[in-house]
């Protein structure tokens, strides 16, 4: 009999979650719409990082926003990509640059701008913005602002 491939198949076979976070790599594809500037949207609400100095997971909501010159960030890789932080020991100041700066060389978008809205700890809720504007935007702006 042949198997419905509407139909979901229960398996103990699965991918090693583990081992495709630790090798992520952010990928890129042609932007396919040039002749416009518009706003690509993201956000992650489970984004994890370790506190380097007290050694207990940080939560956030990941906001990125870009306007794409070229290159889209392929979501996948961003997924994965985002969750090699999970284990990792990174103020939430470096990782919001860290996660700028490396989408940025990849992509090399009209704007950028990321926002890390972390929880609560210690009766302190950070928010940590950063932006970027191409060399030759223009005035045509989008995301950031005078």
């Amino acid at each position: 009999m042949k198997q419905d491939p509407r139909n979901l198949v229960l398996s103990t076979e699965r991918a090693d979650g583990r081992k495709q976070i630790a090798e992520a790599k952010l990928l890129r594809f042609k932007n396919r719409t040039t002749h416009r500037r518009y706003v690509i949207d993201m956000s992650t609400p489970e984004f994890t990082c370790i506190c380097p100095v007290s050694g207990f997971p940080d939560f956030a909501t990941l906001h990125i926003s870009f306007v794409p010159k070229d290159w889209c960030v392929e979501l996948k890789s961003l997924k994965l990509y985002i969750n090699r932080f999970r284990d990792q020991g990174i103020y939430h100041e470096d990782v919001t640059n860290k996660i700028m700066d490396e989408l940025v060389d990849l992509l090399d978008p009209w704007e950028m701008k990321v926002i890390a809205d972390f929880q609560v700890r210690g009766n302190i809720k950070t928010v940590i913005s950063a932006t970027h504007t191409h060399k030759k935007v223009g005035k045509e702006r989008l995301i950031v602002r005078d």
